[in-house]
């Protein structure tokens, strides 16, 4: 007799885009018509915030994207859950001890509008390190979405994805490595705070650029236009402006990779001291500088 073990959740296959959609110019102009409707305040910290700060807000976010990560969600749970999170700190006085106990409720309610199997809530829990109980995360839901008024339905900067790289007319491997590296791109200004000043459209065209220029697979199209103009006709942009946005996502990109590099040449340097350590933090754990951010 076999024992069969069915912990794990059964994910479904998400459905390929709809060619005759992305096609369409209207479902990318409802878009671009749409997307201000959800955004949220971009000076919070300054008018409605007292106690959580903009560096909480990172150290939340990389917690966040680790969860989401850990549990193999879509790609747009992490950017909709920081826009629940926005939204509510825009317009909510919070104190830091609730901010990661808001992130795991914006989190959840993120993978039950993109995910067909949601987020587990006793699993959240244990994330938190049982910091955060199941029904305190089920309390927060209804808050949560009674300051949101129930809309959900926010644009986030993976929705322009798909309408934006089918007009570089690339070959479809090309197609898919820029979507690869552009929802990195992506994910680098989700985390970072300064970059709410600027549209999902924007973020995406931006993305796609600093994607297409680093990988250096793109040739000017027939009509002579640059990266930057054609990009910038797509979501009738201003090409200045894209081109100050895809320049913050570079220089992001760079003092990412310099944190990183930081990082590595610490562990390495414990390593050759004898110091043993296990510097990747088990998921299952609260981070410690999350753990401090709610005290």
């Amino acid at each position: 007799m076999e024992l069969l073990c069915a912990e794990e959740p059964v994910r479904v296959p998400r459905a390929d885009p709809d060619p005759h959609l992305l096609r369409d110019r209207r479902v990318l102009q409802n878009l671009l018509v749409q997307e201000d409707r959800c955004s949220p305040r971009t000076t919070y910290f300054q008018c409605v915030q007292q106690e959580i700060k903009p560096s909480m807000r990172r150290t939340l976010a990389v917690w966040i994207l680790e969860v989401c990560e850990e549990e193999k969600c879509e790609k747009e749970v992490f950017s909709l859950a920081m826009n629940y999170l926005d939204r509510y700190l825009s317009s909510v006085p919070t104190r830091k001890c609730h901010l990661q106990l808001l992130g795991a409720v914006c989190m959840l309610l993120a993978s039950k509008m993109k995910e067909t199997s949601p987020l587990i809530v006793k699993n959240i829990s244990i994330y938190t390190d049982y910091t955060i109980w199941p029904h305190e995360l089920r309390d927060w839901e209804v808050i949560v979405l009674g300051k949101l008024k129930w809309d959900l339905a926010a644009v986030v900067p993976h929705d322009f994805l798909e309408h934006i790289i089918q007009y570089l007319l690339l070959p479809t491997h090309e197609s898919e490595l820029v979507k690869k590296h552009a929802e990195s791109f992506i994910i680098l200004c989700t985390v970072d705070f300064t970059f709410s000043i600027y549209p999902p459209s924007m973020i995406a065209t931006g993305s796609v650029g600093a994607a297409v220029q680093g990988l250096g697979i793109f040739t000017n199209s027939k009509s002579g236009e640059t990266l930057a103009e054609l990009l910038a006709g797509v979501t009738g942009t201003e090409v200045e402006l894209l081109i100050a946005c895809q320049e913050k996502i570079e220089v992001a990109l760079a003092e990412n990779l310099r944190r990183v590099s930081q990082s590595q040449q610490q562990v390495l340097a414990s390593k050759a001291a004898g110091c043993h350590l296990d510097h990747k933090l088990p998921l299952t754990k609260t981070p410690t500088d999350v753990t401090k951010v709610m005290l």
